[in-house]
C-alpha cells in the first residue's frame, strides 16, 4: 500500500506526517491492501481552479477528489489505483480556527473524507451522511485525533 503526500505549496507543514499515519490506519481498519493513491496540498487558488474546471463550481473548497479506480488506463496490475485527494491549506487553517480545533485535526478530517470517497463513498443522503462520518470518525479516534 502506499499513500504519496505532495505538499505543492512553499509552507512546511509539519502535520502532514501524522496525515500520512492517520491514512494507513484508515487503510488498515477497511481491511485493505495494495491501494495506492495521492494527498496533494494546495492553496486556495490552485482547489478554486481545480473546482471551476471539474465542478463548474467557482470558488475555493477545502477538498476535492477525483477517484480514478474505474479508469482504464489507470490499471496497475495487482493494485487499487484509488486517484487523487486535493486539499486546500488555507481552508484547512481557516475551518480549524472556525471550529476550534488543531490543524492537525482538520487535514486529517479532510485527509480521511477524501479517501472515503476515493472508496465510493458519499454524503447525499442522510444515511450515506450517517455512514461515511462514521467511518471517518472512527478512524481518527482510533487515531486519538480529537476536536
Amino acid at each position: 500500500m502506499k499513500v504519496e503526500i505532495n505538499n505543492l505549496t512553499n509552507r512546511e507543514i509539519v502535520e502532514l506526517k501524522d496525515v500520512d499515519r492517520v491514512l494507513n490506519r484508515a487503510i488498515e481498519i477497511e481491511n485493505l491492501s495494495n491501494v495506492l493513491f495521492n494527498v496533494v496540498i494546495v492553496d486556495n487558488d490552485y482547489i478554486h481552479d481545480l473546482n471551476k474546471k471539474y465542478r463548474n463550481i467557482d470558488k475555493e473548497t477545502d477538498v476535492i477528489t477525483f477517484a480514478l479506480e474505474d479508469e482504464k488506463n489507470m490499471v496497475i496490475p495487482g493494485i487499487r489505483v484509488l486517484g487523487d485527494i486535493y486539499i486546500s491549506i488555507e481552508k484547512a487553517e481557516s475551518q480549524a480556527k472556525e471550529y476550534g480545533h488543531s490543524l492537525l485535526r482538520e487535514l486529517s478530517f479532510l485527509a480521511v473524507h477524501g479517501f472515503y470517497h476515493l472508496l465510493g463513498y458519499d454524503h447525499m443522503t442522510e444515511q450515506e451522511e450517517h455512514e461515511m462520518f462514521a467511518k471517518q470518525e472512527f478512524v481518527l479516534e482510533q487515531c486519538s485525533i480529537e476536536r
